[in-house]
């Protein structure tokens, strides 16, 4: 793998931690891990689905249509001022314990963030997590209405940067966006902190990694 000119980095689940909606989830649950999961897996499949029906919604409308979903799922009772709080909740999810110390290892090159987030989602997330200083672009799918892994997605991070995208390494903790970026170029590092098995799309991913805090001494 050549050594990256950039870094770019998918946001839910690689440098936020989208379980961290556990503990608003007690409010309506005594199980509120199952609500997270359903709740994510949701969310994930309504971007697919929306992606391929042509039908784009920004990612806060797909998280509250999942939310809802949720609930009517797993038959738990709330109001909607209580679905108003574990929607807030996303938009001060804890970023991962390394983040921090891992973009402070790497500012010397250029960093961004490329998601699915709304614009409004990810700017509340940057800014409650303190990361904006580290960051010199945070990319939404909004800007071109369909989600990853559209490679009109992944064509945002060449375009702001600059850079060819086999030049930069793009980072992901979920499976099947490795296989996207891959698919679109990217050298690519998967944080596989689940211990989760690589997706069978005929890709794989140049690095792999337990904890983001890995990446600098692998390079």
């Amino acid at each position: 793998m050549a050594p990256p000119k950039a870094f770019v980095f998918d946001a839910y689940g690689t440098l936020f931690d989208v379980h961290s909606v556990v503990e608003a989830g007690r409010e309506i649950t005594q199980e509120p891990q199952t609500l997270s999961l359903t709740w994510r897996q949701k969310q994930l499949e309504y971007t697919w689905l929306r992606a391929l029906m042509g039908r784009y919604e920004d990612f806060w409308k797909v998280t509250e249509a999942a939310l809802r979903f949720t609930v009517r799922r797993l038959a738990i009772t709330a109001t909607e001022a209580q679905l108003g709080r574990l929607m807030e909740a996303y938009l001060s999810l804890a970023a991962f314990p390394e983040v921090t110390a891992t973009l402070e290892r790497l500012k010397g090159l250029p960093l961004a963030i490329l998601s699915n987030g709304s614009p409004r989602m990810l700017e509340a997330a940057v800014h409650s997590s303190g990361l904006g200083p580290y960051l010199r672009h945070v990319l939404s799918v909004d800007t071109v209405k369909t989600y990853k892994p559209s490679p009109a997605v992944y064509a945002l991070g060449p375009k702001a940067l600059g850079l060819p995208a086999g030049e930069m390494l793009f980072v992901s903790s979920n499976a099947w966006d490795v296989a996207g970026a891959k698919a679109s170029g990217y050298q690519v590092c998967w944080c596989n902190r689940a211990n989760a098995t690589m997706e069978e799309l005929g890709f794989r991913p140049d690095l792999t990694v337990e904890r983001l805090d890995q990446i600098p001494g692998r390079l």
